[in-house]
């Protein structure tokens, strides 16, 4: 059998020329070559910074796209200034997030801000005046209320938030919004 070499655009006339399981095999290898290839491109083309990171929505109104340009539909729009999403990827100024649902879709970095925020989950949550279980509460958040993210001490399972006006601290287990293992300083 002769080796013979094509361009991408015979392989819809290979695919059509070859056995059903053949044909199958080749879209198959060509759909894995064209993804790890499109991940290879939004590796290479980021920012460099660490992924994934938390960042947070910087206007009122952001679309939420199925890919990574203008040209992909919007899947999503959020109407919550300063909501915590977290990035995953990047491919030149957009970014690929996911929400503290597990929505996941591509934005364009100028819609995000460094700027750290969390989002308190579960029940009503117990802001402490020090980062102790006993310590004095200082305020209660509910489901869904937004703060800013004010430090993560090293080794530790509480953060500094600052909510309504209300400066305190949360155990990370009861917002979403920063690693585990995360210090935010």
């Amino acid at each position: 059998m002769a080796v013979r070499s094509f361009q991408l655009s015979s392989v819809f006339y290979l695919a059509t020329t070859m056995s059903p399981t053949r044909s199958g095999f080749l879209a198959l290898a060509c759909t894995l070559f064209l993804a790890a290839t499109a991940t290879a491109l939004a590796v290479a083309e980021g920012t460099g910074l660490p992924l994934p990171r938390f960042v947070s929505l910087r206007a009122t109104e952001v679309n939420m796209r199925a890919g990574p340009g203008v040209q992909y539909p919007v899947e999503w729009v959020y109407h919550r200034q300063k909501l915590p999403v977290e990035i995953i990827a990047e491919y030149n100024t957009w970014r690929k997030v996911r929400d503290w649902q597990g929505t996941q879709g591509w934005i364009h970095s100028s819609m995000l801000d460094g700027r750290r925020f969390i989002i308190v989950t579960g029940a009503k949550r117990t802001i402490r005046r020090k980062a102790a279980a006993k310590s004095a509460p200082v305020a209660r958040a509910e489901t869904g209320v937004i703060g800013q993210l004010t430090r993560c001490p090293d080794g530790g399972n509480w953060c500094e938030v600052e909510i309504g006006g209300h400066k305190g601290w949360l155990r990370k287990v009861d917002f979403w919004g920063v690693h585990r293992d995360e210090v935010v300083e």
